[in-house]
């Protein structure tokens, strides 16, 4: 449908309209490129609804035009997150069963657990993730569920360290309480909040745009969630 825009704007006589038309704008979180034959990059910028079946995609796609994957390599590096279900998803691209994330609140008999979904795993290859101390949530989930169950190498520096569940309570329409819940853990049982996840193997983030915004927000050089005022512990 059309959306009519009236503007009045400096050096402007006089307001104009401007027609525009409403699009669906869909978010593409997968971004790929052929590093050499036989080995494929793959960056995930957030984990939306779509994630994990552009994953299943660009892996799908180079090997219907180049054969037979060699390696994988996914970049986690700045990736917030986003659902959890799409971490599970992704998760299960690589592994076809065990736990990938549990949570547990202050009653510690209360604890749910999220499982890999059986024939959707691709085992074949070897997986590289990357990540960052700008790596969070659910990236920390899919990267902390496949060193656990050594189905990849994570490289790069600790993660952010978000390992809170939160959840909103509606108090009345429109309004409501979010509220923390709970923690994540890793499938070995680690708690993710504030220790994050560490590297297999070490590497410097040397993207020097984050370490200047971050150098500025934070007296450790990266801003992490230990850094956040009032943040829940770790243990």
């Amino acid at each position: 449908t059309d959306v009519l825009v009236t503007i009045w704007r400096e050096g402007f006589e006089k307001p104009q309209d401007i027609t525009i038309t409403r699009a669906e704008i869909k978010i593409h979180s997968a971004k790929n490129e052929i590093l050499e034959p036989g080995f494929l990059f793959v960056r995930l910028t957030t984990f939306n609804e779509r994630s994990a079946e552009e994953l299943r995609k660009s892996i799908a796609s180079y090997e219907k035009k180049h054969g037979k994957l060699k390696g994988l390599v996914l970049d986690l590096r700045n990736n917030p997150g986003g659902l959890l279900d799409q971490a599970i998803d992704v998760t299960s691209i690589f592994i076809d069963e065990g736990l990938v994330v549990s949570t547990m609140g202050r009653n510690n008999e209360k604890k749910d657990s999220r499982f890999a979904k059986k024939g959707m795993a691709r085992k074949d290859f070897p997986l590289a993730i990357l990540v960052n101390g700008a790596s969070a949530s659910a990236s920390e989930i899919v990267a902390g569920a496949l060193q656990d169950h050594k189905r990849a190498l994570v490289l790069g520096q600790p993660t952010f360290g978000k390992g809170s569940v939160q959840t909103v309570i509606e108090l009345q329409p429109e309004i409501g309480l979010k509220l923390t819940v709970a923690r994540y853990y890793t499938p070995s049982g680690r708690s993710i909040q504030l220790k994050g996840i560490e590297p297999d193997v070490l590497l410097d983030d040397l993207d020097p745009k984050i370490i200047a915004e971050a150098t500025k927000k934070s007296t450790t050089g990266v801003l992490r969630e230990k850094d956040l005022k009032q943040h829940i512990s770790h243990d």
